[in-house]
């Protein structure tokens, strides 16, 4: 997996390439520096795959974002989508 960050002030956005699961979850969540960010914005364009360790690391993102500002996954091809639909994470994420 890929991952390229950019950073905007306050503002951070985490584009995924390729496979999110139990091998590439621990270094997104390294990635995941949030410390002074308020808006986070994660680009799934050209995210292939998504497992449960990689669920639990954007879990634990949204909640410390929605204690310190919003966060945004977008571009969540069908196959992610359906994950977030059986899982309910749907209703935790803003997906756009």
């Amino acid at each position: 997996m890929d991952i390229k960050k950019t950073f905007e002030g306050e503002a951070l956005t985490v584009a995924l390439v390729g496979r999110l699961d139990t091998t590439t979850a621990p270094d997104f969540e390294a990635a995941l520096e949030l410390d002074g960010i308020k808006n986070l914005v994660l680009d799934f364009e050209n995210l292939e795959y998504i497992s449960s360790a990689g669920l639990r690391v954007i879990l634990a993102a949204q909640k410390k974002m929605s204690a310190q500002g919003e966060m945004v996954v977008k571009n969540v091809n069908d196959a992610i989508k359906e994950v977030f639909e059986i899982t309910g994470f749907v209703d935790i994420l803003t997906i756009e």
